[in-house]
């Protein structure tokens, strides 16, 4: 009876199970893409917005169904719609094929090379990544692609092309995907104990080895985020920002390095969430002023 009087909404819980909130922050990183590489169009713009969120959701819903049994050892996931028996398991598949079948119709009228992308991502996320998590902290790593995917299939989207700038794109947040991850992993080490999860970057765990790979990535995010600048794609601003984005950043993980504590790995953790949106769309700004 409380499991019912709790239950949320039907929408609610397909927000949640398409992480709704993740692919909207995973959409605004194709969007600085888009616009980076010269896109203009708005009917493009609506399509990618559309397209991508909805292969987003199909890849977060997907994993959910493959990880439905393992969500309920861990505290952070226990209540998910699955874990909870709020939809079927029949319901969440409709969602994902549903989602997955439209978005790539989105993408595909932009052009060839973004359903291909799109379709790519969800295959190596959702067959690759998501089984591996178990098994290797080399998951990180594999997530790591399809998780730097966005602002690349936004350039794709803007030039049908696989080419220079969509690598940039791609490269600066592969990245920033290692620190932004470990962090989570962190902060989550115990929890995600539970499920059999290990994705730190030493089987020492939570040590000053895990940190200091932690930190040594967050330095090579620097020049990684002026590499716009540094190839005459930006101007100035990239420079002084970037430079200032990736020493703070930079020093929040040397600060988790020295103490070793969730705490500092929180603010790192928070920091990331800030520092990629910040850095995309200064990338934007600079290149069009």
């Amino acid at each position: 009876m409380e499991e019912l009087i709790r239950r949320p909404s039907r929408l609610k819980i397909y927000l949640v199970f398409t992480k709704f909130r993740l692919s909207f922050l995973v959409i605004i990183s194709a969007l600085s893409g888009y616009l980076f590489a010269g896109g203009t169009n708005l009917i493009e713009i609506t399509l990618l917005m559309f397209g991508g969120t909805l292969v987003t959701a199909a890849s977060n819903g997907a994993n959910q169904i493959w990880e439905r049994e393992i969500d309920k050892k861990m505290s952070r996931t226990s209540k998910r719609p699955l874990p909870m028996n709020w939809m079927s398991l029949k319901e969440g598949w409709l969602i994902c094929s549903f989602s997955l079948l439209i978005g790539e119709l989105l993408l595909f009228c932009i052009n060839l090379n973004s359903a291909l992308l799109g379709l790519g991502a969800f295959i190596l996320y959702v067959f690759v990544y998501t089984p591996l998590k178990q098994k290797s902290a080399w998951a990180v790593f594999v997530g790591a692609i399809p998780g730097a995917v966005p602002p690349f299939l936004g350039a794709i989207a803007a030039t049908n092309e696989f080419g220079f700038i969509p690598g940039i794109l791609f490269f600066v947040q592969f990245t920033w995907q290692f620190p932004h991850f470990w962090a989570i992993a962190w902060v989550l080490h115990e929890d995600y104990q539970k499920a059999g999860f290990f994705l730190l970057p030493s089987r020492s765990g939570k040590t000053k080895n895990s940190a200091f790979q932690i930190a040594t990535y967050s330095l090579a995010l620097i020049p990684f985020s002026l590499a716009p600048w540094f190839y005459g794609l930006t101007g100035s601003a990239t420079l002084i920002i970037g430079s200032f984005l990736g020493a703070a950043f930079f020093l929040l993980a040397y600060r988790l390095f020295h103490s070793c504590q969730d705490s500092d790995a929180r603010k790192l953790m928070f920091a990331s969430f800030v520092y990629l949106p910040i850095i995309q769309f200064t990338y934007v700004f600079d290149r069009i002023m």
